[in-house]
């Protein structure tokens, strides 16, 4: 039946039964199931139950029951009746993780609302439940906050873009950019919601916010001799050395928009970045070195550990938890329960934050980076990172190997993360994230003993799951291969091979220990 995720109990029974639409299905809840757990039952005798441990159950069901229909069945105006085999199905995640997610980028290419609602539309019929939503960057801010209005006039465009890789820098000529208001996010929250995905907002600070900084200037450390005092939105990939200053007015900024954030997101945990912060502005301004003096705190790194504390401290007073790249642990000192960390620098992070007392999302670049590679071809669109294939996608195993109980269970999610440099619309964005995000999908619900092989998996996408992707109008990478007109040969990448990729890890993550 070439169901993705596999559902955990498949048993088939005699006959067909005919189904003249979704609507004409039996739904009850039973709460003796999994809160995500579901039941289906198809018989000739008494047509199609399905029962779910909660809405999200029940939700479930559903998805399942839209892949047991025919893929004609997934398109705009496809009408029954249709016949299913008779069959029980008996499903719940488990993987034992809470959060199943996806990290989108759309500060570095802005994506309509329309292309938005209809990527957490996919997600949720893969039964992955958290979108990641990475709003703010050094090129570009998505945030309306009418407080701050110069970050919508200002810090929501750039004025050309860079094509290709940072290693060999060329730039078109085209203006680019964008933002959402209130009510475009409160839109993007209620259609999650109804498809039970929850979105987690992103304002990444004190690094990557030389476009908040292009819309006002006092934000950064403008004390710095040499250094501009006229600097836009950044038009080049890669990390802006312009940062955050850390006084109170600059605190007070970050305050009032994450305040700002809170009212329109319900979701229980927002994200403040907290990755990529250079400090060389930092330990060249006097403001900060004698702000740095006054704590009482002698490295910048226990600086941004001040400053995470700060941040994480005020989510609290609005009901929240912080959360945060892994580079939010050092440096900090505050209590563990208080941040949730994104481990993307490997499995070494991942461990070392489980050990610590934070609860972790994995998401260790070499295996949930889509923005990477999917093969050598030379026809792949601006390849950069290491090669990550689909069946790489589903090797991963989100508990690192050796990690004790006690840590392990402070694993608490995982997600693949797709920054959008090097994609410039939702087109793009789908030949990367499909069909790696299928394979993702039934590593975050759980794979099952008789059907958890990569090869398995492989026949269940090709023989059906593809067809569905396809009746959903999914852009997804052939397995054969790019298309010619999937290229970029004017976007030049920067490949590399894992082992050149491990070692800038582990230089990366020196500071932790791994």
């Amino acid at each position: 039946m070439s169901l993705i995720p596999q559902p955990q109990s498949v048993a088939l029974k005699e006959g067909l039964v005919e189904l003249a639409s979704l609507d004409h299905v039996n739904a009850a809840l039973d709460t003796t199931l999994h809160p995500e757990g579901y039941t289906i039952d198809i018989s000739a005798a008494d047509g199609v139950h399905i029962k779910g441990g909660s809405s999200a159950g029940l939700f479930y069901a559903r998805q399942t029951l839209r892949q047991l229909l025919p893929s004609a069945a997934l398109r705009h105006g496809a009408s029954g009746p249709w016949r299913l085999p008779a069959q029980t199905i008996a499903d719940a995640p488990s993987s034992g993780l809470r959060w199943r997610g996806c990290m989108l980028d759309v500060a570095r290419h802005f994506m309509p609302l329309s292309d938005v609602l209809r990527f957490i539309d996919v997600l949720a019929f893969h039964k992955l439940n958290t979108l990641h939503l990475h709003l703010t960057d050094d090129q570009g801010w998505r945030i309306d906050v009418p407080a701050w209005p110069r970050l919508a006039a200002v810090a929501s465009w750039r004025t050309r873009s860079m094509q290709g890789t940072r290693h060999q820098p060329g730039f078109d000529a085209r203006p680019h950019g964008g933002f959402y208001t209130a009510d475009d996010l409160r839109e993007i929250v209620a259609f999650a919601a109804h498809r039970h995905v929850t979105v987690v907002p992103e304002v990444n600070m004190p690094g990557h916010m030389q476009a908040a900084i292009a819309a006002y200037p006092e934000l950064g450390n403008t004390d710095v001799k040499g250094r501009g005092s006229d600097e836009g939105v950044w038009d080049s990939w890669g990390i802006s050395p312009r940062v955050l200053n850390v006084s109170d007015a600059t605190l007070d900024f970050c305050r009032s928009v994450l305040d700002f954030v809170c009212d329109i997101f319900p979701s229980e945990t927002i994200c403040i970045g907290g990755d990529e912060c250079l400090y060389d502005e930092w330990r060249a301004s006097p403001c900060v070195q004698s702000r740095m003096e006054e704590l009482g705190v002698t490295t910048e790194s226990a600086l941004q550990g001040w400053f995470t504390d700060q941040m994480a401290a005020h989510l609290a007073t609005r009901g929240r938890r912080a959360y945060g790249w892994d580079e939010v642990m050092e440096g900090y000192t505050g209590p563990a329960d208080k941040i949730l960390v994104a481990a993307w620098r490997g499995p070494g992070p991942t461990s070392v934050a489980a050990r610590r007392g934070f609860d972790v999302v994995t998401c260790p670049d070499v295996h949930a980076y889509l923005d990477y590679r999917q093969s050598d071809d030379p026809g792949e669109p601006t390849p950069v990172g290491t090669l990550l294939t689909l069946e790489d996608v589903y090797s991963f195993e989100p508990i690192p190997a050796g990690l004790e109980a006690d840590a392990a269970r402070h694993i608490v999610g995982a997600q693949v993360n797709v920054w959008t440099e090097h994609m410039e619309n939702a087109r793009r964005v789908q030949y990367m994230v499909y069909p790696r995000a299928c394979a993702f999908a039934e590593v975050a619900w759980g794979k099952t003993r008789e059907h958890g092989r990569f090869g398995d998996f492989q026949t269940r996408l090709e023989d059906g799951h593809l067809a569905r992707l396809d009746a959903l109008g999914v852009n997804y990478r052939p397995p054969t291969g790019p298309r010619p007109w999937d290229g970029r040969p004017d976007a030049p990448g920067h490949p590399l091979s894992r082992e050149e990729r491990l070692a800038e890890i582990e230089k990366m993550t020196a500071e932790l220990g791994c």
